[in-house]
């Protein structure tokens, strides 16, 4: 049955701001969806608070609306609007429970508008966990033993019925939010409390723990025929017990028999059916070792990651052929966008292994709790294919950019034997490289396989790994040809080999690797839009496609095309997110809208980028200089893009810049100048720009000889970094020999540390396209934080709001002295600090910033598109948009962090000058007060009207008392009573601010935390001078406060527009919506 003729108009939801457990891959799936409806000549809107993505691009969909995801603004759109039908399984659990939300409203019966792809019904049998036993009872498929319980009292009966250790699962929560495992029942009090309160329906599972089965996923896809296929079946590396998308996963599954295999298959594939799902599905099973006994874990009844990871994986569109089946098609009547021949109900067949390794933010916490359990904490994950296991983990290890290039993890060298066993019993992020570590010591696989259950498979291969690099050890300085092509085509790179031979030359010169295509039918079917992999097999089906390709064109008649060689952006982790995703697509489009042929290099499956349909063509490998060359060697472009990757492009910058490959906009120099800081002293001297005083340094004593003549405080980083990592504002000499101590631990001291003056004042940022002559910057953003807050991480205003003309003038100037003599073709990011009325600089990147999607999407100026045309060679007086400041928009965008603290553990969520936000929302309105309230209500925010008995903390560092006098009259004006700890209560006290003391954590009970546990606290304002340590008091204050979902406000200016919003009239009834597509009519 072709399309249903009822759909004319339909509302997709999107997944809100990126969060640890909901990352980019529903913002690739939501991006193919909205494509595939245009396609069928569907209009479409869209609603997603996240500005950062590719999807909330005015392009993708006829009415796009960034607005705070809740129930009101969903109801005022379909109001608005008046769509026929909402697709709700594409914007992961956010897009799912707002749509259950509107079913229970009671909104979707009154006017009629349909629910595609997944009725409510369907959702609650997955989601609900009582249903779902039901369901699965029903079916006779075997579960585990578990009960659904509403109360503590129910959950501690349930665990002594089923006998401990038992796991807790939330319902309708995401990325295993609020669950855990618990071994005694002090840890389900905990545990249970925390998930009862985190679940929307109060209601958690608690269930018989079964760690060490092994973990089994199936991604499947029905029809409303009743079609059914699986598309990829994928195994975890680590059995249960670890969340799934914290541990390592292989596809196809390698470890299990024809047997096994099938008896799963048809399990998902009854489940599917009983559910009556349309579209995809993720069905997650637990089987025991060495038995067919299985159980099933949990269903998905929408795109998921593993759905994004399934798609890369085989070449199979599932979000598009998802979006086909919703609006009425068949499976028979799809064809398979990769092939171009077969369709839909195709099963896709893998002649090669994927692996997926997770990319966990631990470098950037130093401090964290790093083990691992059933919540999610990785950030992003970078996939890697080989024709082997052992060559797919080498490159993903390489591609997780951790500085390794084998499995060898300096600290585990270090351990003696014992230590390493003792340390294979601790599940944490390190876990895999401790495994190799033994296997390299030939500690048996049996005493491995006791106590990690990692699969005997698994530990055999990561054996022959170890084999080959003992061997290589063993060469010292005599390398034979065969050893040497042995460890290429098992994935070891030529430094490498250099390094573990302790050989200058090698046995073979410039041995290249060849490309094999992922096509989706193990090569039955030639494929028409391909990617790619190395291998050194000996084939490469890459040149030939190429080759026939150009001969064809030749035929034809055509001009021969210039190639480019775009590099993206790596796994995302905070600092360097999904903006530079954003980009590198739309670098792409325009390269190709301009008569290039753009070829994408990455390795990140949840992104847009890797789409088999964005580049000419796709090259999934890692990001190094090695395996870039090869790429090189094959393709032959004319030149290459560095400048939208973020900081894993720009480091690649040096090495085009050595082999001859020329870079199109700002040369490898010029990005050098900017990054090195003596180079970039100079540099400012000669514009005559004023900054901070500054200074480099090597080691302690440098350090406090620095800090004294600067003076204190000062701000300290090292060199050459993003997302401001491992930086810190040092007050005291304490915290320079703190600081020193960690940075030397934890990075290589190739480069130094950098000390400047801490300026305090408002912090600006400026994004500009230059043409080499001219510059034009699209608008000038302020930063609510003052300086000393990471700009990630404060709300962020365009246009500014408190600068005066003279201040803006003087940033425009200086913005084209920097842009002019550092040679800058394309894009150019500037931060300024603005203390009593002066300018001063404090950083300049060469390269796109995280602002770029946000300000294009609010100005209306595509500034990728013209820093594009700029690198081509364009002028910026052709393209229509003028040169210097562009006129401020009619109305008032603020941008609003989101944080994951709930996820890490350990992590003091004290704002600080290193990134600590891993996604942000957009609140767009006619004046700042209506746009910032709009922000922090997206940004999940709650705004309560105190009761009779509601209270609010201050805990406030010495030189934040001032401020915050006037924050607490405020809040005690509205009703509510003051508590806080000695010196903050006195404070206020002495300032007419009647506060009630509090004993501090440490302190004897009733203190702060029975306070805090109590209910009736509504917000938390805490800063301290120190931070960081979680041995701290002020630490655990801020970590008990996000355990029990207590907004915790961290820095003065946020708990200034947090209060006057409260004060005002906090509803959004009376602000307009935006729809941002139809602002700037675009051709």
């Amino acid at each position: 049955m072709p399309k249903d003729p009822r759909i004319k108009k339909v509302l997709v939801i999107g997944s809100g701001p990126i969060i640890i457990g909901q990352a980019a891959e529903f913002d690739y799936s939501g991006t193919q969806a909205c494509r595939a409806l245009k396609a069928e000549g569907i209009e479409t809107v869209l609603l997603n608070s996240n500005p950062a993505t590719i999807m909330t691009d005015p392009d993708v969909a006829d009415h796009v609306y960034i607005e705070p995801m809740t129930l009101e603004v969903v109801e005022r759109i379909l109001d608005l609007e008046k769509p026929d039908s909402v697709l709700p399984n594409l914007g992961g659990q956010m897009g799912l429970n707002l749509s259950m939300e509107l079913a229970r409203s009671g909104y979707l019966d009154r006017t009629g508008i349909r629910l595609l792809a997944c009725k409510p019904e369907t959702i609650d049998r997955a989601e609900d966990r009582e249903l779902f036993k039901e369901t699965m009872e029903k079916l006779h498929q075997p579960i585990i033993p578990s009960e659904v319980v509403e109360t503590l009292e129910d959950a501690l009966a349930c665990a002594d019925r089923i006998g401990y250790p038992v796991i807790v699962r939330p319902a309708f929560t995401m990325g295993g939010t609020g669950g855990g495992i618990c071994e005694t029942r002090k840890k389900l009090i905990e545990i249970g409390t925390n998930g009862l309160r985190l679940s929307p329906i109060h209601q958690i599972l608690v269930e018989k723990c079964i760690a060490g089965w092994k973990e089994i996923e199936y991604e499947v896809m029905r029809d409303h025929k009743g079609n059914v296929i699986t598309v990829c079946n994928m195994e975890n590396l680590d059995p249960v017990g670890i969340h799934t998308g914290d541990s390592v996963v292989v596809a196809p599954s390698q470890t299990l028999s024809d047997h096994e295999y099938q008896m799963l298959r048809t399990a998902a594939l009854d489940i599917i059916t009983e559910l009556g799902i349309e579209g995809g599905c993720n069905c997650q099973f637990a089987l025991k070792p060495d038995s067919f006994d299985y159980a099933v874990i949990e269903v998905n009844p929408r795109v998921s990651r593993s759905s994004a990871l399934a798609s890369k994986a085989t070449g199979y569109p599932i979000a598009k052929v998802a979006t086909k089946i919703a609006i009425g098609y068949t499976l028979d009547e799809i064809t398979n966008d990769v092939t171009g021949k077969t369709c839909a109900c195709f099963e896709p067949a893998l002649d090669y292994i994927v692996v997926k390794y997770p990319k966990w933010p631990f470098d950037k916490f130093v401090y964290a709790d790093k083990s691992l359990g059933t919540q999610m904490m990785a950030t992003g994950e970078v996939m890697s294919i080989g024709n082997s296991f052992e060559a797919a983990m080498m490159k993903a290890v390489s591609s997780i950019e951790l500085g390794m290039d084998t499995l060898t993890h300096k600290p585990f060298e270090e351990l003696d034997d014992d230590e390493i066993v003792a340390h294979m019993h601790v599940q944490d992020a390190e876990r895999v490289f401790c495994v190799y570590e033994a296997l390299k010591r030939g500690i048996d696989h049996q005493t491995i396989y006791n106590i990690t259950k990692i699969d005997w498979w698994f530990l055999d291969k990561m054996q022959h790994l170890a084999n080959l690099e003992n061997g290589l050890k063993k060469c010292h300085g005599t390398l034979s040809e065969a050893q040497y092509r042995e460890a290429k085509k098992y994935g070891f790179q030529d430094k490498t080999i250099k390094r573990l031979a302790e050989v200058d030359a090698l046995p073979v010169e410039n041995y290249r690797a060849g490309f094999k295509m992922v096509d989706t039918c193990a090569a039955e079917f030639s494929a028409n839009t391909p990617y790619f992999y190395s291998t050194y097999d000996g084939d490469n089906e890459a040149a030939e496609f190429i080759a026939e390709k150009e001969a064809k064109a030749a035929a034809n008649g055509e001009p021969k095309k210039k190639k480019v060689l775009v590099f993206g952006s790596g796994p995302i982790r905070i600092g360097q997110g999904i903006e530079f995703d954003y980009c590198s697509v739309h670098c792409v489009w325009t390269l190709k809208k301009h008569g290039c042929e753009a070829i994408l290099v990455n390795n990140n499956p949840e992104t847009v980028s890797t789409d088999f349909d964005t580049g000419d063509r796709l090259y999934f490998d890692p990001l190094n200089p090695e395996s870039v060359d090869n790429i090189i060697a094959t393709e032959k472009p004319d030149a290459c893009v560095v400048q939208f990757g973020g900081q894993t492009a720009i480091k690649l910058a040096k090495h085009m810049d050595e082999i001859g490959l020329p870079i199109l906009g700002t040369p490898a120099d010029a990005i050098d100048e900017a990054e090195d800081r003596e180079r970039f002293d100079e540099l400012l001297e000669r514009c005559k720009i004023p900054r901070a005083p500054g200074r480099t340094v090597f080691n302690l004593d440098e350090a406090l000889v620095a800090a004294d003549e600067i003076g204190l405080p000062v701000l300290m980083r090292p060199s050459y970094v993003l997302g401001g990592q491992n930086m810190i504002v040092a007050y005291t000499k304490a915290d320079v020999i703190e600081y020193m101590g960690v940075i030397t631990e934890h990075v290589d001291m190739d480069h130094p540390v950098l000390l400047d003056k801490y300026i305090l004042g408002t912090e600006c940022e400026v994004d500009a396209i230059c043409d080499g002559e001219n510059f034009l910057i699209p608008g000038i953003m302020e930063q609510v934080e003052r300086t000393g807050v990471h700009s990630g991480d404060s709300i962020c205003v365009y246009p500014a709001q408190h600068l005066t003309q003279a201040e803006i003038d003087t940033m425009v100037d200086y913005t084209g002295r920097f842009a002019r003599e550092l040679h800058v073709t394309g894009l150019v990011n500037v931060q300024y600090a603005v203390s009593n009325g002066k300018v001063y600089v404090i950083e300049v990147n060469p390269r796109s910033s995280r602002t770029v999607p946000y300000i294009s999407k609010v100005t209306g100026v595509p500034m990728v598109d013209l820093a594009v045309r700029c690198c081509l060679g364009e002028k910026l007086t052709d393209m229509g948009y003028g040169t210097g400041l562009h006129p401020n928009a009619p109305y008032v965008a603020v941008k609003v962090p989101v944080f994951s603290f709930e996820k890490l553990h350990g992590v003091d969520t004290q704002f600080g000058p290193e990134m600590k936000s891993t996604g942000e929302v957009l609140g767009i309105a006619p004046n700042y007060h209506d746009a910032l309230l709009k922000g922090l209500i997206g940004a999940g925010y709650t705004f309560k009207t105190p009761g009779p008995a509601s209270c609010c903390i201050f805990t406030v560092k010495d030189s934040d008392k001032p401020e915050f006098v006037d924050i607490a009259w405020k809040l005690k004006s509205m009703g509510y009573k003051l508590y806080g700890t000695s010196g903050t209560c006195a404070w206020l006290n002495k300032h007419m601010v009647p506060c009630n003391e509090v004993r501090n954590m440490s302190g004897e009970a009733p203190n702060i935390v029975d306070l805090l546990q109590s209910g009736l606290v509504d917000y938390v304002f805490s800063t301290s001078a120190k931070g960081r340590d979680p041995k701290r008091d002020s630490v655990r204050l801020r970590r008990k406060a996000v355990e029990l979902s207590i907004p915790c406000v961290t820095a003065v200016d946020t708990a200034n527009a947090l209060v006057d919003c409260l004060r005002s009239d906090h509803s959004m009834k009376n602000i307009p919506l935006v729809d941002i597509a139809t602002l700037y009519h675009k051709n």
